[in-house]
């Protein structure tokens, strides 16, 4: 697999080069606290053993921490930062543009090129299914899910464009050239424990040669030249992988990402909830059924839900068995969603700080020290929604007066379902 990198020259450029920097940097403070504060100083001058065993104990934790869980996070943001397929028309597109590129075109001419901005019209349109068999997802105002224009391909929840990589990406936080690339939905966890890691390691480095530092100061006796780089080393880095600890795990307890935060007052999801079939528009809301007509398809009246066809009513004839059968598991296979929104600043994923901590950092002790496993959020196989839902959905039915009849628990839709579907 290839490595999924920033469209840009010189950010690639810039991100190959900062490992080598950070090579330098680890290996300049090892040289340090190792060799002239603990060794040099505290064992073979001040004869301190405790405090230097102390020291290098706690050194080399956080080192080997920070180094696994470095390695970790630049290895699933480069091969698999958990990226949206492209859809055909955006893969033959690239093909086109590389083979211009090879035949020596700077494929500056935009005319020349094609741009597919409109949603696929075809119902049948290529992991459309994946959405109308949950029961909530992220819609537009026809019902159907967003679409990237980019990518020529629907948009799952919480999936964001971007323009670093040229792709979408699932629960994009952002561009991170320190760690690689892309910080989303595969690497976020790795990434927030690297900081925290880095953010230890940085503060055993600043307190070890501070605290020589300062003795030294006292006693009066010759500095030694190479604490001041890395008291500068340790304190620049360490102030700044302590913010980004903060943030990350604030973004952690609140179920957010980077993305999400921009306009988070203000912003309004739309969100297409299941009702029982042949639920009808009110003046509150509109409906959608799944699977999506056919153009040119005769429907029964609905808002587009597929049913019996009118050719077959107007004769007032039933029909054959076979197709009285089909008929019923056609019927069966449809979904209907109504349309809702939330209210400004409401955030669906807010599952409260403990659930939220869990999906993005593990269930147990092991998941949150060690990187091993990813996020249990990376699994979308649930048929509820992408992402597991709060109470926000909730209160997002009650205010449209569809507690009764909309699925937020996954529980009791089914069964009202096929009891109609039995009778009718």
């Amino acid at each position: 697999m290839h490595p999924i990198e920033s469209t840009r020259a010189v950010t690639r450029w810039t991100t190959r080069t900062i490992p080598v920097f950070l090579v330098a940097a680890v290996s300049y403070a090892t040289f340090v606290v190792v060799g002239r504060v603990c060794s040099t100083y505290l064992i073979n001058k001040r004869g301190e053993v405790g405090a230097a065993i102390g020291i290098l104990i706690l050194y080399f934790i956080f080192l080997l921490l920070m180094v696994a869980t470095y390695l970790r996070t630049v290895l699933t943001v480069l091969l698999d930062p958990g990226v949206v397929p492209l859809g055909p028309l955006a893969v033959e597109r690239r093909k086109i543009a590389r083979d211009n590129r090879k035949r020596g075109h700077q494929g500056n001419d935009l005319e020349s090129q094609p741009y597919y901005g409109d949603p696929d019209s075809n119902p049948d349109s290529p992991g459309l299914e994946q959405f109308y068999t949950k029961d909530v997802f992220v819609c537009e105002n026809d019902g159907r899910p967003k679409w990237c224009s980019e990518c020529c391909n629907w948009k799952p929840d919480r999936a964001h464009h971007s323009s670093e990589i040229n792709r979408c990406v699932l629960r994009m936080d952002h561009y991170c050239p320190w760690a690689g690339g892309m910080i989303g939905e595969n690497s976020f966890k790795f990434f927030v424990q690297f900081t925290t890691y880095t953010a230890c390691y940085c503060s055993i480095v600043l307190g070890a040669t501070a605290s020589s530092l300062r003795k030294q100061i006292r006693e009066d006796s010759s500095i030694d030249p190479h604490y001041i780089p890395a008291i500068v080393l340790g304190a620049f880095f360490g102030l700044f992988t302590f913010l980004m600890t903060v943030t990350s795990m604030r973004y952690t307890f609140l179920n957010m990402t980077n993305v999400d935060e921009l306009g988070a007052r203000s912003k309004v999801y739309q969100l297409a909830v299941r009702v029982p079939r042949g639920t009808e528009s009110t003046d509150k809301f509109t409906t959608v059924t799944y699977p999506l007509p056919k153009p040119g398809e005769a429907t029964n009246g609905r808002v587009n839900g597929t049913a019996r066809s009118r050719a077959v009513e107007s004769r007032g004839s039933s029909p054959l068995p076979n197709q009285s059968s089909t008929s019923a598991r056609d019927e069966l296979a449809t979904r209907t969603f109504a349309i809702l929104k939330t209210e400004p600043g409401e955030n669906p994923w807010n599952l409260g700080m403990r659930r939220n901590w869990q999906t993005v950092m593990g269930t147990n002790v092991f998941d949150w020290m060690l990187p091993i496993r990813r996020s249990p959020c990376v699994n979308h196989e649930s048929h509820d929604s992408f992402y597991p839902m709060g109470p926000v959905l909730a209160a997002v039915v009650a205010r449209y007066d569809l507690t009764h009849l909309a699925m937020v628990n996954g529980s009791g839709l089914e069964m009202k379902e096929l009891g109609r579907g039995s009778k009718s």
